[in-house]
């Protein structure tokens, strides 16, 4: 897949850290095309904060519908951050979708162990990055390395485990031969 011009990527969130993400991810993939990543501001028709893994998916698959539909570009983009409860206690994590004009990719990223006070301020209607604004004293942390970057003493960040689930999602992209139906 070479491409002599440059790629025009479009995703479905104004927040930086998901910008940044996306770009990087295909800098990284495709390093001799220019990149140029835009973000629009995307309705995700979910809650803000989406509280299982099947709202959480339909949140970015959603984002990337709405970019399709209002703009050009050959790839279409976008994050959305959620929480569920798992047999093994409440977690954070992401869906990723990626989207041209052939085909759908839909990817996930690890999940962050939750600790129970957190859970239990998002079930009673509070967004993860203002419970853990609280709990660490920061500011907008969901703009910067999330809970994350707070619970892994900034090892990882938001934005690195965009960029793992959106690098892991490209597959079908990169070898679409082997992903035929």
């Amino acid at each position: 897949m070479q491409h002599s011009h440059s790629l025009q990527l479009l995703v479905g969130s104004t927040n930086p850290v998901k910008i940044n993400a996306a770009s990087e991810t295909f800098q990284a993939l495709f390093p001799d095309t220019g990149i140029i990543c835009q973000g629009v501001s995307a309705p995700s028709g979910v809650a803000g904060q989406p509280m299982s893994e099947a709202e959480t998916r339909t949140g970015a698959i959603n984002r990337v519908r709405y970019c399709q539909q209002h703009r050009q570009a050959d790839f279409y983009l976008a994050m959305e951050g959620g929480v569920d409860l798992f047999e093994h206690g409440p977690s954070t994590f992401a869906y990723v979708v990626i989207a041209n004009s052939q085909r759908q990719s839909v990817g996930r990223s690890a999940n962050l162990p939750l600790p129970a006070p957190v859970w239990q301020a998002l079930q009673q209607g509070e967004e993860l990055g203002q419970v853990m604004d609280r709990l660490f004293n920061t500011r907008n942390i969901k703009q910067q390395g999330g809970a994350i970057g707070l619970l892994t003493n900034g090892r990882e960040s938001r934005e690195s485990a965009y960029r793992q689930a959106l690098t892991l999602a490209m597959a079908p992209f990169l070898y679409p031969e082997l992903y035929e139906e």
